[in-house]
Formats: structure tokens, sequence, C-alpha cells
């Protein structure tokens, strides 16, 4: 594997298969996460997102999957993102009496929430929303990239929040266009914000795919991860412009994007390893999907990832 593609995925998706259009149920979304973080891509495996209102069902669910102590030191534990309510104090005191009593009681299982998301309609309401959060949780914040997102990740600067966009849906009318998204990317560059992205990113590059499983599904012009995370590295790594990363974004040919164990290119543009690895470790943080084996499954027909790995 190239070291471009190993920087580029690592712990890159998070999985959201409570989500539509997979919304699966909880033992099954539970089952399917200890499957893959013991699978050998385990390392492109983020947190995994589950509503605070459904922590009860999680941790029933996840009773017997949960890593335990077996005598060689603490295990590591399960990273949980959770998606929070309007009523963002009680929420925070119900994530904290769960970390809490997973931390005191090994014998409960390891995992922490240790990130929050939650919808974010002006800048005025960034300072509120931050001033509720303590320093433990990781807040996302959710803009609607319909709207100048600018102003409300400028004030997102320097509060420690991080800024999170939707990409897709399961309906076609809810993928917006690729200048809202390069407009988004441009933003967070510029006041030096980092980002998850989430929604009808599944597919790494953009293609025209069903949007839903069901028999005769819609069907729509769907971004892909690499597209985005690559412009995102454009974004912060090269300075490009919204203009030049709407065309890293409607790219849809695979093999555009050149990676090397030095770096990647698209077209004349080139971003080496060593800012690929900041850009992913402080600005594009993560890729929510309600699937792990179909971005994998896409990875290895494109060649980026073999069908095993040690």
């Amino acid at each position: 594997m190239k070291q471009s593609v190993r920087t580029l995925l690592t712990g890159l998706i998070d999985y959201a298969g409570l989500f539509p259009p997979a919304a699966a149920d909880m033992p099954t979304v539970v089952q399917n996460y200890a499957r893959d973080i013991a699978s050998p891509y385990a390392w492109m495996l983020g947190r995994l997102i589950v509503p605070v209102s459904r922590l009860g069902e999680f941790e029933k669910a996840a009773s017997d999957l949960l890593p335990r102590e077996h005598g060689d030191g603490p295990p590591e534990p399960w990273r949980v993102s959770c998606l929070v309510s309007t009523d963002l104090k009680r929420d925070i005191d119900t994530i904290f009496e769960f970390n809490l009593k997973h931390e005191s009681k090994p014998e409960f299982g390891a995992v922490v929430v240790d990130a929050i998301e939650l919808k974010c309609a002006s800048a005025s309401a960034v300072d509120d929303i931050i001033d509720c959060v303590p320093e433990q949780l990781e807040p996302f914040l959710e803009v609607d990239l319909a709207q100048d997102v600018r102003g409300v990740i400028t004030a997102m600067a320097g509060t420690g929040a991080r800024a999170k966009m939707r990409c897709g849906g399961v309906r076609a009318d809810m993928i917006p266009p690729a200048s809202q998204i390069a407009s988004f990317l441009a933003s967070c560059a510029a006041a030096d914000v980092s980002f998850k992205a989430t929604a009808g990113l599944h597919h790494p590059i953009r293609a025209e795919h069903a949007l839903t499983y069901q028999d005769n599904p819609p069907r729509g012009m769907m971004h892909g991860f690499l597209n985005v995370f690559c412009a995102a590295a454009f974004a912060c790594a090269s300075h490009m412009d919204a203009g030049e990363l709407e065309k890293v974004l409607l790219e849809s040919d695979a093999n555009a994007f050149i990676f090397t164990d030095t770096g990647f290119s698209w077209r004349d543009a080139h971003v080496d390893v060593g800012h690929l690895a900041r850009v992913r470790e402080s600005f594009a943080l993560s890729v929510g999907s309600c699937s792990f084996t179909e971005p994998v499954t896409d990875l290895q027909k494109i060649g980026l990832l073999e069908r095993t790995i040690a």
C-alpha cells in the first residue's frame, strides 16, 4: 500500500450504521462495529455514531462485545460520538454518567463518548454551545450548506469547535452542489477550523449510485469521500480557492488521483505525505458512513486497497 493512501485513510471512517440509508438496528450495528474493529481494515475505522438518547440501548446490545481487560493492561476503548438534542446540558450530564460508569467499573466494558454532534444555526449560537461543552468532549457543529457558511465557521475559529457538513441523503435533492462543499472547505481552511463530513459519502469517487438499499431505489450523483478529502488537503496545504476545489469535487475519474509513497496528485496539483498527515490530524478529521464494508470494497475495486492485508 502506498504511504499516502495509508495516511489519507487512517481513522477516516466513523461508522453510522444506525442512520439512513442503512438504518440498521442497534444489535446489528454493534456487531458490525465489533467485527470491523477486529478486521484487517480496523486502522481505517474511527468512532461509532450513536444518538445520546440511545446510549442505554447501545449498552445493552454491546455488553458482551465491548473490550475488557485480560491481564495485559487496560484495553483500548471503543470511541463513540453522540448526536445530542437541543437540551445540551442534560445530554452532557447523560454522557458524563455513561463515561464515569465505564471508567470506574471495567466489568461493564471499555467505551468512551469523546465527541458530540449537533446543529448550529448561526454564528451567534457558537459561543452559547461552546460555553456548555466541557473540554473532555470534541464538539462538531453542523452547518447548513445552503446558507453562507463563512460567518458561522469564522465564529468557530479559536473556540475548539469543529465544523460538520452533510453531503447527501436518501433523495437526490438532499445532495448539495459541489460549489457549496467547495465553499465550506475554503471557509474552514481560511478560518483554521477542522471539520468532519457525513451523509452520502460511502463511495470514494463521485459517481451516480442508488441512494437507498430498497428495490427500485432513487438514484443520484453522489459525492466521493476521496474527492472531498483530497480537496480538503488542497484547501489546507495548497490554499486552493473554492473554484479550483469545485473541480476536484467534480472529478469522476479515479485514475486522476495518483497516490505514491511521497504524496498524492490530482492533475497538476500535489500534496506531499507530510502535509497530508497534518491535514488529517488537525483539519480533515473524518467521514460518517452508514457502511464500512462499502468504502473498503470500493477502494479495493479502484486498486487503493489490497483484497487482503497484514
